[in-house]
């Protein structure tokens, strides 16, 4: 026989009533890690873990970002998005790309290997399990971030063998592939 209980789940009263405590209840959801990147004249990448399919017809993703983030003028001024979905071994790009001190501009991709994508120009890590490019076709507003549904112009597969690389409480974690 199944009972029911009217009892609150141990910790939730510490539930997204802070930043801080919202980040901590979040940490908790394993998300994959892309870095966004912008080609052009805006040239900028970003470590994201905020992105997530919307739709296959028509194929739409979206990522979002801070208002404060430079990714946010990059997109806004660009108009599209690269993304790259890392690769478990990508552990020290994904670092790097997250790293506030790293140089901006064309100097953080020095030392990088990736590609110019066709459709956007947007820089693609060599080495990433996949890719997409994307034009931006909406953005929202939502508290300190900004919502950009991007529909996808072009995206490929690298090299799947390896497994993926995710965030989980509050660090990078390797996932093992599937034997096919």
């Amino acid at each position: 026989m199944n009972s029911v209980t009217t009892e609150t789940p141990a910790g939730r009263s510490a539930a997204a009533r802070t930043p801080a405590s919202l980040r901590e209840v979040m940490s908790q959801f394993a998300t994959g890690v892309t870095v966004l990147s912008v080609g052009g004249e805006s040239i900028h990448g970003m470590t994201a873990n905020a992105f997530t399919s919307v739709s296959l017809d028509p194929p739409t993703v979206l990522v979002s970002i801070a208002h404060s983030a430079v990714m946010y003028q990059a997109i806004t001024a660009a108009g599209h998005f690269g993304v790259s979905i890392m690769e478990a071994g990508q552990e020290g790009l994904a670092r790097f790309f997250a790293d506030k001190k790293r140089p901006l501009g064309p100097a953080q991709f020095t030392g990088v290997d990736w590609t110019k994508g066709e459709r956007t120009g947007a820089p693609l890590l060599a080495g990433a399990l996949a890719w997409l490019e994307c034009e931006v076709t909406e953005a929202y507003d939502s508290g300190d971030h900004t919502l950009f549904i991007g529909t996808v112009a072009d995206a490929g597969l690298g090299d799947r063998g390896a497994g993926g690389l995710l965030f989980y409480d509050g660090a990078f974690q390797r996932l093992t592939p599937r034997v096919r």
